[in-house]
């Protein structure tokens, strides 16, 4: 059995199949599913879908290239982080690569994120592109290893890695490993420690080798799980076992039936 940590099956993209979509995860040997929030307007339909189903799990946040106006208050977060199967705060982060600079809106956005969790306990999920010395600087400054977390769909670098982990900080890998060119991240990968390691879809996105170009899904969380078993020299088994034990301690989440 495996955990995707990281997609977002509320999405519009799965609304003609989730149920089949949900049945070929199943099929797949993935036990648990984590769906994040993107955006405020999104929650109740995530928060929805989550507790009609035994398997799925929710963070809720938002992503940081939602337009500033609709940004929560401390007290929307706080409400909606502490319902039943919210197991997680975000994603939340900092992206720079659409904006093209460095937005106070954003940091203020990323400020309150952390806040909640640090009183709600609840770890973040961080999502970070172009932004990697302003993450680190946010999460350090304000404290984020007190609640810890995931960076997210990991796309930095090994100092990057370190930094993170040394604030208590886990590392998700998404699709993007299994690409030809990816192959600094590829190294990464056989470098984090197992029980810092985890696996993710960030489904409808990203895809992973040999489903390139296709929707993807969280039963490809598989195939991320071999690939990096492959560049570890370990047997997938150890490598979906290791990555779904560090998802239950890190969002305490119930092991599965059958898990």
């Amino acid at each position: 059995m495996i955990v995707d940590s990281h997609c977002h099956l509320d999405f519009s993209d799965f609304d003609a199949d989730r149920p089949e979509v949900l049945e070929r995860a199943a099929r797949a040997g993935v036990a648990q599913i984590l769906v994040a929030a993107v955006s405020q307007a999104h929650w109740p339909r995530l928060l929805d879908l989550v507790h009609r189903h035994q398997t799925l799990w929710a963070g809720v946040g938002v992503h940081p290239n939602e337009s500033p106006e609709h940004s929560p208050s401390e007290g929307d977060l706080l409400a909606a982080v502490q319902q039943e199967k919210v197991v997680a705060v975000g994603e939340t982060g900092l992206d720079y690569f659409r904006s093209g600079e460095a937005p106070t809106w954003q940091k203020e956005r990323f400020s309150r994120h952390i806040e909640v969790a640090k009183k709600t306990g609840k770890p973040l999920i961080v999502h970070t592109r172009q932004a990697a010395q302003d993450t680190l600087a946010m999460l350090r400054a304000e404290g984020a290893d007190w609640a810890g977390g995931v960076i997210h769909c990991f796309t930095e670098d090994w100092a990057f890695a370190v930094a993170a982990m040394d604030l208590g900080f886990y590392i998700s890998f998404s699709g993007i490993v299994t690409f030809k060119k990816s192959v600094d991240l590829q190294d990464i990968a056989r470098r984090v420690p197992m029980d810092r390691l985890l696996v993710e879809t960030d489904a409808p996105y990203l895809a992973p080798a040999p489903h390139r170009g296709k929707r993807n899904e969280p039963a490809y969380v598989t195939d991320v799980g071999r690939f990096i078993a492959d560049l570890r020299g370990i047997p997938y088994a150890n490598l979906a076992g290791q990555s779904t034990a560090n998802f239950h301690r890190l969002f305490r989440v119930p092991v599965a039936d059958g898990a």
